[in-house]
Formats: structure tokens, sequence, C-alpha cells
């Protein structure tokens, strides 16, 4: 596509076959199904099994369907919501002009066939269609009591340990009675880790979804890696209803594969023009039929519940008079370890908020299952089993938390206190902070009011305008946290040695003690990354703009002799040059290697082996290397060392091999959601990197099947390290490996550009079972 454009939205046409599409388009696929009824056939843990190893090992989604014969057909209805919520109002979007407005429920269920009327094969395509979406409205307690006893515990929201429920999968289990502890409680793993959480802190988002034909969802991933949950409980049928004339419901997703992220990612980027994190593009069908991976197909009639794998794209579109769907989003420690490693550094990019407040799941969680375990049996019963592996796990997730947050040596001289209550979030990219961060004691106007920065984000140069000399706080004293990491690591030492002694196979596994971990890193800490930083960067007046550095150079040029100035002419002749004094200079500022302008050392990244300087504006376009990875080395090997150095004239050293960047970045105005107080200091995120990106010329499909396959193989290492057994793929024609591209065509010019830019074993019988059906 062209440099600074980006596609269109174009919606789906109100005729269209989804059967006949997915037919007809080669890299489309139905979802694979399972029936309610095949559910009852086997064993509960085995279900359970089933959903974990295809949804979140295997990243694909999945459909349950037959609900629409099991719920309470009178609670699940239009008429129950007009008399119950009828007066409630809600704030309905609309999708057009992106602003809300107040409806009462039962309003907007009175005027869902007028909306949906509207939109026909010859107006679906018009600016001028109202698109009004009731989404995000909290689920009644009636429908989430209902639920509850109709869901499989270990899909179901909140759920804080195994229960009886009624739904499909509870005819039997194959399996002993869990152990349980003195007070009664089952000594086996949550289905919700949210639940670890008081109930002040946890997040709501058991909600409900009401639609008509032509609202939608964007494409987007589930927030924090969590794994979605979609049930369809009512829809419209071919009827009659209070005298209007209504049209079949039903819900046409399109879904990707968790391992294609990174190629989502980058198409939706390089191909699209949209950013997948943003969740702000919804991707015409044509663009969906040109992509280079798999897209799963679901068409969700009433009665189906989809399951959303982790970091997996998908977007939805709302057929018909009227669909209303219950949705609602799992943590478990899967899509933990996901979140802390991959969802929230991205989030941290584009400043979305975190809701689920990820490293305080893994500290009450270990809290909880800690206790369960003390009474836990020395037993080979497979509940037993996995709570300790979950808890090894999340041991290990909250090492990294603590290595992070670990200082040199010298600690600093004060440190604030303010006790944790789950609150408190990063001013510029709204993440939730568990323990410590910096607040700026000028910028403070009020107690609510406080300017306060998460570590990650002053590491990329985040900050109020003051820029250093911040304050440090924390949310629980230091002490008390390694204490409780030495006591969890003294539980998992006990729990190895007394399975050794019991004959027990045990997973080999090394808990050091977190200051011999801290030793062991290789690598500087987010902190201590911190703790230098507010030493090199310069305190600025917010009130004057000016900083040390300000006064420096002022001074320099004081002391220059006035008739430095090269274009300085008296009577026609050209006076002699006078040489600048360079050595005061260069103690204060320096030359960027790449990009040649000159900027103070704090924003420039120094080589430790030729001192040759990068700015971070450069390393993260051009390289792909974010501050903290450059920051974090005690001895970092800039690009030209490292004989990948794509400047001008770098690019010309017949030893140099130039990298090549695989990610694309569109540039995001993060000062719309950022505290008005903030400033960046090292990179523009508002620039993008298609420069770099293209200046190779390379094949943008090419450069897509590339991290494709990088990302396969990391997959297959991952499942191979697990014993995992993969299948065996056939080759493909171009014998490298690499999937080779299923569409028909090598170019994207038919995808509409935005004008707006444009301007400027049981589990074989379920399968057999669906597929029978």
């Amino acid at each position: 596509m062209l440099l600074n454009a980006r596609a269109a939205f174009k919606p789906f046409p109100p005729d269209i076959i989804v059967d006949e599409t997915v037919k007809a388009i080669a890299n489309f696929e139905f979802a694979r199904r399972i029936t309610c009824d095949g559910i009852d056939s086997v064993a509960r843990e085995e279900f359970a099994s089933l959903v974990h190893h295809w949804v979140v090992r295997l990243g694909r989604p999945l459909v349950i369907e037959g609900f629409k014969d099991r719920l309470d057909k009178e609670l699940f209805s239009t008429e129950w919501l007009q008399k119950n919520y009828g007066r409630k109002v809600e704030n309905v979007r609309d999708l057009g002009k992106g602003v809300n407005v107040p409806f009462s429920i039962g309003h907007y269920l009175n005027k869902m066939p007028t909306l949906a009327g509207k939109i026909n094969p010859s107006t679906f395509d018009k600016s001028y269609i109202q698109r009004l979406y009731l989404k995000d409205i909290d689920c009644p307690a009636e429908w989430q009591s209902s639920l509850e006893q109709m869901i499989a515990p270990d899909l179901y929201y909140l759920n804080e340990s195994p229960k009886p429920y009624l739904g499909p999968g509870s005819s039997f289990t194959s399996q002993p009675e869990c152990p349980r502890t003195e007070n009664g409680l089952p000594i086996a793993r949550a289905g919700d880790l949210m639940s670890s959480l008081p109930a002040d802190m946890r997040a709501q988002n058991l909600m409900c979804y009401i639609g008509h034909e032509g609202t939608y969802t964007p494409a987007h991933q589930e927030m924090c890696a969590s794994l979605g949950h979609n049930l369809m409980v009512e829809a419209s049928a071919d009827s009659l209803e209070n005298g209007h004339t209504t049209q079949q419901g039903s819900s046409v997703w399109f879904m990707t594969e968790t391992k294609d992220r990174y190629a989502v990612g980058e198409y939706w980027a390089a191909i699209l023009g949209h950013d997948i994190d943003l969740e702000d593009h919804f991707s015409q069908l044509r663009a969906w039929e040109r992509a280079p991976f798999k897209t799963y197909v679901v068409e969700q009639k009433p009665g189906d519940l989809i399951l959303v794998p982790p970091l997996a794209a998908h977007q939805v579109w709302n057929r018909g008079t009227r669909t209303i769907k219950v949705a609602w989003n799992r943590t478990t420690v899967d899509t933990l370890e996901l979140a802390l490693g991959e969802a929230l550094p991205k989030a941290r990019v584009v400043c979305r908020d975190e809701q689920y407040k990820n490293k305080a799941i893994v500290y009450s969680t270990l809290e909880k299952y800690s206790k369960l375990l003390q009474d836990a049996p020395i037993t080979d019963h497979p509940e037993v089993k996995s709570l300790w592996s979950d808890f090894r796990r999340l041991f290990k997730l909250y090492t990294n938390i603590m290595l992070s947050e670990s200082f040199t040596k010298s600690s600093p001289n004060h440190i604030e206190f303010v006790e944790f209550d789950g609150n408190v979030t990063c001013s510029y990219c709204r993440c939730n902070i568990f323990n410590r961060f910096l607040t700026c004691p000028w910028c403070k106007t009020s107690e609510e009011d406080a300017y306060d920065v998460c570590m990650d984000c002053y590491v990329m140069g985040r900050s109020c305008g003051c820029i250093s000399k911040l304050g440090w706080v924390e949310q629980f004293p230091w002490k008390d946290l390694t204490e409780r990491h030495e006591a969890w690591r003294r539980q998992l030492i006990y729990c190895n040695a007394s399975a050794s002694n019991h004959g027990n196979q045990m997973p080999r596994a090394r808990f050091p003690m977190l200051t011999v971990a801290r030793a062991q890193l290789g690598r500087k800490p987010v902190a201590e990354i911190c703790q230098e930083q507010l030493l090199l960067r310069p305190r600025t007046d917010c009130k004057t703009g000016r900083s040390r550095e300000d006064d420096e150079e002022e001074e320099v040029r004081a002391e220059t002799p006035p008739d430095s100035d090269d274009h300085d002419y008296v009577q026609g002749r050209k006076r002699r040059k006078v040489q600048r004094p360079k050595r005061k200079i260069s103690q204060t500022r320096a030359l960027c290697h790449h990009c040649k302008d000159t900027e103070p050392i704090w924003k420039l990244a120094t080589c430790s082996q030729c001192n040759t300087q990068y700015c971070y504006g450069i390393l993260f376009r051009a390289f792909n290397i974010m501050p903290h990875q450059a920051l974090e080395r005690p001895h970092w090997v800039c690009p030209k060392c490292r004989k990948i150095c794509n400047c001008s004239v770098c690019r010309k050293d017949r030893t140099m091999v130039p990298y090549e960047p695989v990610r694309s970045f569109v540039g995001h105005d993060t000062r719309k959601v950022a505290d008005p107080r903030s400033t960046d200091s090292l990179i523009n995120m508002n620039l993008n990197n298609a420069r770099w990106v293209t200046m190779f010329g390379s094949d943008i499909e090419q450069r897509l099947m590339k991290v494709q396959h990088e990302e396969n193989l990391k997959r297959s290492e991952a499942l191979h390290e697990a014993q995992i057994i993969l299948e065996c793929m056939q080759p493909t024609p171009n014998g490298d490996g690499v999937q080779a591209y299923n569409g028909t065509e090598n170019n994207f010019d038919d995808i509409p550009v935005d004008p707006a830019l444009e301007e400027s074993n049981s589990f074989m019988n379920l399968w057999q079972d669906t597929m029978a059906t």
C-alpha cells in the first residue's frame, strides 16, 4: 500500500452467504465445533483437557454448540429484559460517529427492527447508516446465576474452585474426590485467577452485547492475553414480533490462531496501516481473503459458546434484527505468562489501560495456593499435582517481578510508603502498578492528582515535564515481599523433597534465593536502570521549561567569540572562522551515528566497544530495539560493531549486513490518552518506521512469511520441550519450510484506502460426534 495510507472500513453485505464464502476462499476454514451432547459422553476432566489442549496449547478457537436447548428460554428473552431492566439507562455506542448515546434498554430493544430494517443490499455501505450497538453493559445478576449452573466451572467467570453444576460435562468423572482442607475447601486450582483478588479489586468483565444488522466489534485481541468466552443467549428469528417483521439473528466471527499473532500484527500494520493493539479497525472481507495466515470463520447462532484463544485476533459482525450475547474473560497461569511477557509491554506502547491487575493476581494467587498446599497430603491426585505445577509457575513469575523491582546495593535514601489498594495506575500508559513507582513532587496538585509513572515508562523516556528528580514510592514493605518469596521457595523445595521420598517423578527444578537469582540475572533490572537515569537526566522547571543543559549551553554561547559565525560578513569580506570550544559542548551533547542529529548525551545509547552513539528513536524505528534493551546491558554493543548498521555510510561497507526491520510501527499520538503533563524524552511515538521497513525494497509478503516462520519454529521448540506430539506436515512446494501464501494474487491494490488518509482419544469421539451432525 501507499506510505501513510490505510485500509478503509467496508461493511459486510447483509445477503452474504457464509458457507459459500468459506468454501470459495482458500485460507478460510470453519472453526472446530463440539456439541453439548458429545461433552456429556466423556468424563469431566477429559473435557477440561480437551479445551486446554485445543484452545490454550494449540491456540485455536473452539465452538460448543447446543446450549440453546438447555438455557431457560423465559429468562433469556427480550420480554424478560423489558420487564426487569427496560427502564435502565445505558450508553449505546454510535459506531459511525464514535460517540455514546444514552438509551433505556427497553427503548433500544423496541427500535432494533427499525434500525436493522434500514440496512439492505442497496444501503448497507452508505455512510449515513446508523449503527447503534448496546455493548459492554453489565450482565443481569439473574443471568449470571443461571449460567453458573450451566457452564463448566473450569470455564466460568470468577470461578474459585471445582463445584457442582448441571451443564454439559457434569454427568460423571473418572477421578477420585478431590482432597480438602480442614475447613472443607477443595485443594484444587481456580478456573479464573481473578477470583484471588479481593472483590473491590476485581475487573468486572461479565458483559452483555446487544446488536442489530451492521453493528460490529473491530479486530482485536482479548485484554491482557486472557481467554475469551462468548455465548449467544438469544436472537431474533424470521417471524413477526410486535407488528414488526424480524430477520434471523446471528454473528459472523473471523478468528486467527495464537501462533499467528506476529504475522497478524505485521499484516495489520504493514498492509492495512492499522495497529491491532488499538482495536480501531474492522477489516473488510477482501483484506481477510488476502491475509497470509489461516482465518477461522464462525457463524454464531443462539446456543453457541465460542472460546477465544489468548492473543488470537478476531472481529465480529452482527446480522439480522437482533443478537444478544453474554461474554466474559478468564485469567489463568497460561494467560498471566503471556500477559507479563508479551501483552502488557505491547499495551504500554499504545497506552492501553490494564484492567486486570496481573501482578497483583500473581501475588494473591500465590498466597491462596500456598495456604491450600500447606494442608495438601502427598498424593498422586491429578488436581493436587496440577496445583503444585501452577504454584511453581506462579512463583517463577513472582521472582521475575521481584527481580525487576530490585535496586542496586545502594537503595534510595528516601522511599515513600503508600499502602497497596490496587488503584495506583501509571499517569502515562495507564497500567496498574503493583509495588514500586516514581512520583513527581512538583507536579502534584492534590492527593488525587499526583503524577505517578511506572518504572517501565520512565525507562522509555516517559515522564512529566520535570523529567528527573522524581521520588520513589512503594506499596509493600520490601522486607515483607522478600520474606514471602523465601517462604514460598522453601515450600517448593519441601514439596520436591517429599515427592522424591514417596517415589513420585517430580520435574527437576531449581529455586535459588532472590539474592542469588539477582546475581545470576546478567542484566540490569528496571529499577536499577531508573536509579541510573534519575542521576543522568536533567530536571526541567515545569514553569519555565528550562533545564541545567539549557543553562550550560548559554554559558558556551557567552564564551564563544562573536565573530565565530560562519556567515558573518563585513564590507564584502568574509571574516576568519573561529573554532567553537568543542570540548565543553561534547561534555553534554553528542552526534547520533545514524541520523547525524546532535542530542544530549543522556538521550543517546553509547557502545561499550567503540563509544559510537545512537539515539533511541533510531534504535526503535530502524533496529526494533526498545530503550530498555540497550540500557539493561552492562556492556551494550552497537549495531555498527555488530555489523548490522543500516545507515547510509555503513551500507557502503561490504562487511556490513544491514538490519532489515521486521516489525512495522504505525505511530501513535499518545498525548490523546496520557496525562496532559506528560512528555516523551527518548522516542517520539508519533513517527512511524515505514521509511526503514521499505528502505530495502524487500517484499512485504516475504517478510510476513519470515516472521511467521520464525514464530512457528519457536512454537515447535516449546511444544517439543513440553513433550507435546506434533503433526507431520506435508512439505511446501518452495522447499524452504515456509508456508506458501495461499491467496490468488500477490498485491493488495484492490483493498480500498481510507479516504481520510488518502487526502493526506475421547477427544476424537467429540470431533466425530460433531462431524456426524
